[in-house]
């Protein structure tokens, strides 16, 4: 995809990686749309790119589908939705309540539901589109202690998969982003020192995945990673799943240890 030009709507574009994104994007010269339940941080955002912020609750199809309105009136199409909102809060199976789980289904993986019903009809009808969705690689592997996390980033990579089957040969494109550890609020709380001593893999800077983001849209590339790593780790899964599911267990282990010393 060429961006000179280009109507693209980032969600979740406030902070982190989609205030990245939508950085990068503009600088490569599309036009951006930057949509967040933060409203200020959507347009202070904005203001710097010289884009438009909206304020949009993903979790809301009526709100998707109102932001998705909105550009297309002002702009005339959506060449590219980025559907990049996200939540996790951690958990386990028995002490996660079910509110959180209908929290994180909205969030993480209905929003991706609702993006794309939205945009798709007209990205059909003219023959072009793309759709880029951030999972995680939780939803490839998964995530130790953040159960309603890492399956409903599994549903954005099932979703982004079907997607890119369905309806590449239809002319629309579809990236999926799956980083490991990124310096963001949702991963550190503003420390960076937790995310260095997670079990996140190597933690990457929000601008240095923003601008993996672009080179993928340029070349229409399915999977974007952020690490090599992350290749070997889902070889290893594919290659031999007991073994894998072993070393997640020990790394497990591992985990409450530490939790139970207090480190």
């Amino acid at each position: 995809m060429d961006f000179p030009g280009k109507v693209m709507v980032i969600t979740g574009g406030a902070s982190g990686i989609g205030a990245a994104t939508a950085r990068a994007f503009a600088k490569e010269g599309a036009r951006v749309i930057v949509a967040d339940l933060n409203e200020t941080g959507a347009k202070a955002v904005a203001d710097e790119i010289d884009g438009i912020g909206i304020r949009c609750n993903v979790a809301q199809e009526s709100d998707v589908n109102s932001l998705v309105r909105a550009v297309e009136a002002e702009f005339g199409r959506i060449d590219l939705f980025f559907s990049n909102a996200g939540v996790a809060s951690g958990g386990d199976i028995l002490d996660t309540e079910i509110d959180v789980w209908n929290t994180q289904w909205q969030v993480n993986l209905m929003a991706h539901v609702y993006a794309v019903r939205a945009v798709l009809p007209a990205m059909l009808s003219r023959g072009d589109g793309y759709l880029v969705h951030t999972a995680s690689m939780a939803g490839i592997l998964t995530t130790h202690g953040n159960v309603p996390y890492a399956v409903t980033k599994h549903g954005v990579v099932g979703l982004a998969e079907w997607l890119s089957i369905t309806y590449h040969d239809k002319g629309i494109r579809t990236s999926l982003l799956a980083p490991l550890g990124v310096n963001t609020p949702m991963l550190t709380g503003g420390d960076s020192s937790f995310a260095n001593s997670s079990a996140a893999g190597p933690v990457k800077e929000a601008e240095e995945v923003a601008e993996m983001v672009v080179k993928a849209v340029k070349a229409e590339e399915f999977l974007i990673l952020t690490d090599e790593i992350a290749q070997t780790w889902m070889d290893r899964k594919s290659g031999d799943l007991e073994r894998w599911l072993g070393g997640m267990r020990r790394l497990q282990g591992k985990i409450e240890s530490a939790r139970e010393q207090g480190i």
